[in-house]
């Protein structure tokens, strides 16, 4: 949220509270009810506003979250078809070797799949 966002929040809540007021006022409260109506509506909306915010938080549905997830699957969907592509670039010997190293086969295990002795 931008500050010219906050700002007009802020002017947005003023101003649904100053119409509050006068929504009960107009209803037949004094003055003074009017005033703790309003103020007491005003505090549930913020109240309910930032439970929702918390319960999102909670439970990881937040925006940001979301976002990040997406990126982290696409990035890992990408960066591992480069990493196949570059493995299939490899000779069979290159590719035998690498698999012995990061250990997926043991030493003098059968040759990788599609590779000719």
């Amino acid at each position: 949220m931008t500050r010219g966002q906050a700002i007009l929040l802020g002017l947005a809540v003023t101003l649904l509270g100053a119409a509050g007021y006068w929504a009960f006022q107009t209803s037949g409260l004094d003055s003074f009810s009017s005033g703790i109506a309003a103020s007491g509506l005003l505090m549930l909306l913020v109240l309910g506003w930032t439970s929702s915010y918390l319960f999102r938080v909670v439970t990881g549905r937040m925006t940001y979250m979301q976002q990040r997830k997406r990126y982290r699957q696409r990035y890992d969907a990408e960066t591992n078809e480069e990493l196949e592509a570059r493995f299939a670039a490899l000779s069979p010997q290159e590719q035998q070797r690498l698999l012995e190293e990061i250990g997926q086969v043991e030493i003098g295990q059968a040759e990788p799949e599609g590779s000719t002795p």
